[in-house]
This record gives C-alpha cells, sequence and structure tokens, in this order.
C-alpha cells in the first residue's frame, strides 16, 4: 500500500469561505465602477457558482440574465476585453478585502496545515481561482512564509479546461511527481469533487453554505467543517471513526494507511 505524501487543497470555500462574503462583493463593486446596473444577491451568485471560474461566470450571468446586451457586446462592442478588464478590476476588490482581514480561513484549516508541515506530509493546491487570489489570501491569514509551504499552486488558467475537468490536478500532480494513489484532496463542491475524482484521487469534502445540496457521492467523508479540539465538526456522510476534529491521523485513517 502506497504511504501518503501529499495533501492538495482546493481554495475557494475549502480553505476559507470566501464566496459569498469575498467574491460576490468584489463583482459587484467591479460593476458598480463601471457603472454596470448590475447585482449579484446572495441567492444568484450561489446559482452562479455552477460555473467555475470569474470570466466564464460573468459571461454565464450575461447569457441567463443580460440576454440584450450580451448580444450587443457581441456586435458592436469588445465582450472579452470588458470581461477581462471586469475580472481583473473584481480581483483588485477581492485582494483589497482580503487585505483588510475580512477573509478568515475555516475552522481547523491553519492546525491541519501546521501537522502536515511537522510531520513531511508535502502541500499543494488545486484551484480555478487566479494565481493573485490564492497569494493574497494566504498572505493575509497566513503570513508571506506560507507561500512556500506549498510545493505547486495550480490556479487559473494554466490548464485548458476548469474545474469540474480533472486538469488542473492533472496538472499539480505531474509538477510534484506523484501518483494519485499517494495524495488525498479537499474539496467542498460537486464541481470540485468531480475534478478531483475525475484525477483518481481520494477526496474530503468540507461542505458550506453554498454547496450543501450538493452531491458529493465518492467522497471519503463529507464535513461541515476539519474542525477544532474546541469546535468539532460533524459528520454528514462518511465516518471518521468518532474524531471530533480532522486531524493528520484522521486524514491517514481515511486514506487507507
Amino acid at each position: 500500500m502506497l504511504a501518503l505524501k501529499a495533501l492538495i487543497f482546493d481554495v475557494d470555500g475549502t480553505l476559507a469561505d470566501t464566496e459569498r462574503d469575498g467574491h460576490r462583493v468584489a463583482f459587484n463593486r467591479a460593476f458598480e465602477e463601471a457603472n454596470l446596473n448590475w447585482h449579484w444577491s446572495v441567492d444568484l451568485y450561489g446559482e452562479l457558482l455552477a460555473v467555475t471560474g470569474g470570466k466564464e461566470r460573468i459571461r454565464h450571468f450575461l447569457a441567463l440574465h443580460r440576454p440584450d446586451f450580451l448580444q450587443e457586446q457581441q456586435q458592436t462592442g469588445d465582450l472579452d476585453g470588458l470581461i477581462k478588464n471586469l475580472h481583473a478590476r473584481k480581483t483588485f476588490f477581492y485582494t483589497q478585502l482580503l487585505s483588510e482581514g475580512a477573509i478568515p480561513l475555516r475552522s481547523g484549516v491553519k492546525r491541519l496545515l501546521d501537522e502536515a508541515r511537522e510531520q513531511g506530509v508535502r502541500l499543494a493546491i488545486a484551484t480555478t481561482t487566479t494565481p493573485a487570489n490564492v497569494t493574497s489570501l494566504l498572505e493575509s491569514t497566513l503570513g508571506k512564509e506560507s507561500i512556500d509551504w506549498f510545493e505547486v499552486i495550480a490556479a487559473g488558467d494554466i490548464v485548458p479546461e476548469k474545474k469540474p475537468a480533472p486538469d488542473i490536478y492533472d496538472y499539480a500532480l505531474q509538477k510534484m511527481n506523484l501518483k494519485a494513489e499517494e495524495c488525498i484532496a479537499f474539496e467542498d463542491s460537486s464541481n470540485g469533487i468531480q475534478s478531483s475524482l475525475g484525477a483518481n484521487l481520494k477526496t474530503i469534502i468540507t461542505q458550506n453554505h453554498y454547496t450543501e445540496t450538493h452531491d458529493f457521492t465518492g467522497a471519503a467523508v463529507v464535513l461541515d467543517q476539519l474542525g477544532e479540539p474546541d469546535d468539532a465538526c460533524r459528520c454528514l456522510a462518511g465516518d471518521i471513526n468518532g474524531d471530533t476534529y480532522v486531524s493528520m491521523q484522521t486524514v491517514k485513517t481515511l486514506f487507507g494507511t
């Protein structure tokens, strides 16, 4: 049996609950700055999260909710340029929120990262968000030195297809020169687990507000959070043998070592 060599983490919704009070707010600020009469409510943003990638999400929103604007831009404007600029400004506003300390890590994340590092287990990130968003989140929550904790930060448009395609996980595994059977992934959404399972990775799910109704078939376990000794997690599907929070021993047991 192969030993567990690496943990690979999704970012948005997994490391931190970034979507509702981070990315959504930043998108709305970008729209307002551009004098666009668009506002993504909490519920609407939950629907838009079915599409991964910020630029792709804007395009999906236009197709569903602003078809006239979309058609006009396709005929007379630079739609790709508009979306690119909006997304760039959204990233600016998002990193601004992070610098203000508005988006903390989820329960148990820092502790588990520390445990993994102490035990010599390698760390990586596989996400659809931009590298700048990843860097800003890590620096604002764990300090600038934390960037070096992760051997690979696979992010953004470096692969042809975003989640639910497995490309981003395949890329991370290739860069680390590891087999899927030597790693375990951490995800929070149906798109995420489709991606990780597509790369043949065992997957631990920590769901959030937006993913409570998602299908997590195939997960090693589904939890509400990783938890802490004084902030117990709830096991929603699967079994963690009575543990009240996810430690490296919990992870290794789920992995099968």
